[in-house]
C-alpha cells in the first residue's frame, strides 16, 4: 500500500508540474495570437478573452499531458534504478501501476463531473466575446417543442426567423417564416418559405410567399407569391452553430436535458450524443495512455534503448489519440454507431496496452 502510494504521489506531481508547463505556454501563444486579431482592444480584455480560452485549450490536450507525464515518470524511475529493486522484490509490473492507474482514472473522473462544467461555461463566454468584439450582427437562438427560432440583428432591424425542422448542420430550415422589424420595433414584412438555405451570406429562398406589414391595408391583398428570392444576412453556419451550442458548450450534467429537448423539437441531436459518450469514456482512455507509456518505458534503461522507447510511446499515445478525434468526426456524420465511435478507441486501446504489459512480463 505504501509503494502505491509512493507511486501514485510520483505520478501525480509529474502530471501537475507539465500540465502547469502547458497551461502557461498556451496561454503566452494565445496572448499573441489575441493581440494579433484585437490590436485595438484594452490589454485588459485582450488578458479576460485569453483567461477564458485557457480552460478549453487545455481540457483538449489532457490524454497528450497524461502520456508526456507517464513517460516521464516511469523513464525516471527506470533511471533511478527503483522498478529493478521493486521488480527484484517480486512484484510485477502491472501491480506497480496500480497508483499511476488510480491517479489517472482520478484525474478522468474529476475532469469529467468538475472541470467539464468550467470548461463549457469559460468556452461560451469565450465565444460570446469573440462574437461581440469582431461586430456583425447578433444572433439568438432557441429550441423549443414547437421548432427552432432564431433571430438575426443589423443597422436595418431585427428578423425572427421560425423553421419546424432543420438539416443536421443546420443550413438548410424547412417551413420556415421570417418576421422582420424596423429598428423602432415596428413590424415591417413576413416572409414564408418552403426552405431556406444560408450561403454567401444570403438566405435563398424557395416557394416564398411575402406580406408587407408596413402598409395600412390587408396585408393578404398585396402578398406576393415568388418561387425564390434571398435575403441579407449577417449570419454563417459556424455562428448559427455557436449559437445553437456547440457539444463543449453544454455542461456534460445538462447535455441529457438537451439531446432529449432537440429530439423532442425533431432535430438531430448526434454529435451530442458522441460528445456525451465520448467524455463518459475519457477516465477508461487517460487509463489505457498510462498503460500504454508504461508498457514501452517500464523497464531498466541499461537493457533498452530509452530514447527509442519513449518516442515509440509518445507516438503511439499521439495516435491513439488521433483515431480517437477520427471515431468522433465518423461518429457524428453517422458512419458508425454512436456508442462504437465514443468506446471502440478507449476499449481497444486498454486490451493493446495490457497485450504489451503482458508482452513485456513474459519477456
Amino acid at each position: 500500500m505504501i509503494l502505491h502510494s509512493y507511486f501514485a504521489r510520483k505520478f501525480f506531481w509529474t502530471l501537475t508540474g507539465i500540465f502547469l508547463v502547458f497551461v502557461i505556454l498556451l496561454a503566452l501563444i494565445d496572448l499573441v495570437e489575441e493581440l494579433q486579431d484585437f490590436p485595438n482592444l484594452p490589454f485588459t480584455e485582450v488578458v479576460e478573452i485569453v483567461l477564458l480560452n485557457i480552460p478549453h485549450s487545455n481540457y483538449e490536450i489532457l490524454p497528450l499531458v497524461v502520456i508526456l507525464s507517464s513517460v516521464a515518470l516511469f523513464v525516471r524511475l527506470a533511471r533511478s534504478s527503483e522498478l529493478v529493486v521493486v521488480r527484484a522484490a517480486g512484484r510485477s509490473g502491472l501491480r506497480n501501476l496500480s497508483g499511476p492507474l488510480m491517479v489517472a482514472g482520478l484525474v478522468g473522473l474529476i475532469t469529467v463531473t468538475m472541470f467539464n462544467p468550467i470548461v463549457a461555461a469559460a468556452s461560451k463566454r469565450y465565444n460570446d466575446l469573440v462574437n461581440l468584439h469582431r461586430g456583425g450582427g447578433t444572433s439568438v437562438l432557441a429550441i423549443a417543442s414547437e421548432g427552432l427560432w432564431l433571430r438575426q440583428g443589423s443597422a436595418e432591424g431585427q428578423t425572427v426567423i421560425h423553421a419546424l425542422h432543420a438539416s443536421s448542420d443546420v443550413s438548410v430550415l424547412y417551413d420556415t417564416s421570417f418576421l422582420e422589424y424596423s429598428p423602432t420595433g415596428e413590424p415591417m414584412r413576413r416572409i414564408n418559405a418552403s426552405t431556406a438555405r444560408l450561403s454567401g451570406g444570403e438566405w435563398h429562398l424557395r416557394k416564398a410567399k411575402v406580406w408587407d406589414l408596413a402598409k395600412d391595408g390587408n396585408p393578404e391583398a398585396t402578398a406576393l407569391e415568388v418561387k425564390q428570392m434571398t435575403l441579407a444576412s449577417a449570419l454563417t453556419q459556424d455562428r448559427i452553430l455557436d449559437s445553437f451550442g456547440k457539444p463543449e458548450y453544454i455542461p456534460i450534467w445538462d447535455l441529457p436535458d438537451f439531446i432529449a429537448q432537440l429530439e423532442e423539437a425533431g432535430f438531430s441531436a448526434r454529435r451530442y450524443s458522441v460528445w456525451f459518450q465520448m467524455e463518459l469514456a475519457r477516465p477508461l482512455f487517460l487509463v489505457a495512455l498510462v498503460m500504454v507509456a508504461a508498457s514501452f518505458t517500464m523497464q531498466h534503461a541499461r537493457l533498452s534503448n530509452t530514447g527509442l522507447s519513449v518516442m515509440a510511446a509518445v507516438m503511439l499515445g499521439f495516435g491513439l489519440h488521433y483515431i480517437r478525434n477520427l471515431a468522433q468526426i465518423l461518429g457524428e456524420s453517422g458512419e458508425i454507431p454512436i456508442l462504437l465511435a465514443a468506446w471502440a478507441p478507449p476499449v481497444a486501446s486498454t486490451f493493446l496496452a495490457v497485450g504489451l504489459l503482458l508482452h513485456k512480463e513474459d519477456g
